[in-house]
């Protein structure tokens, strides 16, 4: 299984119109290698779902944070939801509009506030009182006003992972929603304070919607009294959360079936609908090329390791994520095929890509692919063990632009001093 971007041509395995060998042979391994095609084409599904519909797409940052694919983005006209002042410099490096940008997350700061006014962003998805009081107190010394929406907690369960669920009481995200109306109209009574939406974002990686649709109901109920009591709301932030096919057996919601059953709900309400994308915009856009350097027997258990590990990919070990891996070179006959754990030099017994995997024979040398890693790959990647992050690479038909050089020892250093 490998998504469209990403097919066997001659033997080899491409992105695009580029063999993967000839990527590995120029930038060496490990490497991140997305398609632009990708990314592009799923973007445009959202706006094609979306048509007639007021509605705003902004991709979340935090899923693929790259200048090169932000840059694609804003091309495209996205919107961005980021959840620090570090991601909005990268969107504005990248050439996006900061009247598009929606900042989200629990936990803002005094200077990251004031850096998103100054630079004129679209909203707010405040989550607490007393990130309310900060903002109020940074608009007015700065006369700028903040559009805010305050991120309800509906209690629904995303039916997902524990790490990515968002949308229960024991979570730390959002507000409790019988508190929402009384934070509402204290909101409207702070100085440079403007609640002109309602925010609910209950998990990640949501193979099933309905979830979605009921926290929908809750969150257009409460906008509606929002409205009643004379508030001028105008938009309804769903967030994102979307899955994408991991395993074969995935049967991921279509983004057009997503926006079938939440059209007319919206409609209805006559407010704007916002989305904010990101794993199902670039986690099928991207692999994580790798390359064999020994198969290793420890009794009856086979390892294959690569030079690919979890400071490069930490989805694995943080989450038991499944990732499909393939060889670069042909498909493999089914008859000679072993099981094995795949696992990095990293030195921690965590420290594995897949385990008890049904696997082509492979040698030293050889080339796979790990699929499905353009969302909270290389964005969750670090220097653990002192080992440089791997290069990005966005492909655009026949053309290899490097959208990250790979770190050097020296970048290792940066920043760091001896005492004297």
């Amino acid at each position: 299984m490998t998504p469209g971007e990403f097919s066997y041509s001659n033997g080899l395995l491409a992105c695009e119109d580029v063999s993967l060998e000839d990527i590995a042979q120029a930038h060496g391994t490990p490497a991140y290698v997305y398609s632009r095609r990708a990314i592009v084409s799923r973007f445009r599904s959202y706006g094609q779902a979306l048509a007639g519909l007021p509605h705003r797409v902004c991709y979340s940052v935090k899923a693929n944070s790259n200048i090169a694919v932000l840059s694609t983005l804003a091309h495209e006209g996205a919107g961005f939801d980021i959840v620090s002042g570090g991601e909005l410099y990268r969107v504005l490096a990248a050439g996006g509009d900061p009247a598009t940008v929606v900042f989200s997350g629990v936990g803002k700061t005094e200077p990251e506030l004031r850096f998103a006014l100054q630079k004129g962003i679209h909203s707010f998805n405040c989550e607490s009182e007393a990130e309310l009081d900060l903002l109020s107190r940074c608009s007015v010394g700065l006369q700028r006003p903040a559009s805010i929406a305050l991120r309800v907690n509906p209690d629904v369960d995303a039916i997902t992972h524990p790490y990515i669920s968002t949308g229960l009481r024991q979570h730390k995200f959002g507000i409790d929603f019988a508190a929402a109306e009384a934070l509402y109209a204290r909101a409207a009574a702070l100085p440079g304070i403007v609640p002109e939406g309602v925010s609910c974002h209950i998990g990640s990686q949501m193979l099933d919607i309905d979830p979605l649709l009921e926290s929908t109901d809750k969150v257009l109920a409460l906008a509606g009294r929002l409205r009643g009591s004379g508030l001028a709301i105008r938009y309804l932030d769903l967030g994102g959360g979307l899955g994408v096919r991991y395993r074969p057996g995935d049967r991921a919601v279509p983004i057009r079936d997503l926006i079938g059953r939440l059209r007319p709900r919206i409609q209805a309400s006559g407010l704007t609908l916002m989305l904010e994308p990101g794993r199902s915009i670039a986690a099928e856009a991207g692999v994580l090329l790798t390359r064999v350097l020994l198969v290793k027997h420890n009794g009856e258990k086979t390892f294959v390791i690569v030079d690919a590990a979890m400071n490069d990919l930490i989805r694995p070990a943080l989450y038991q994520a499944h990732h499909e891996i393939v060889p670069v070179k042909g498909a493999a006959d089914s008859d000679h095929r072993f099981t094995a754990d795949v696992v990095g030099p990293v030195c921690e017994s965590g420290d594995f890509i897949a385990r008890n995997r049904e696997l082509p024979r492979v040698q030293p040398g050889d080339l796979l692919a790990i699929l499905t890693v353009g969302a909270y790959g290389f964005s969750l990647a670090s220097n653990y063990n002192s080992r440089p992050r791997p290069c990005e690479l966005l492909i655009d038909g026949s053309t290899v632009h490097l959208g990250r050089r790979r770190e050097t020892y020296e970048d290792l250093l940066r920043g760091e001093s001896i005492p004297v």
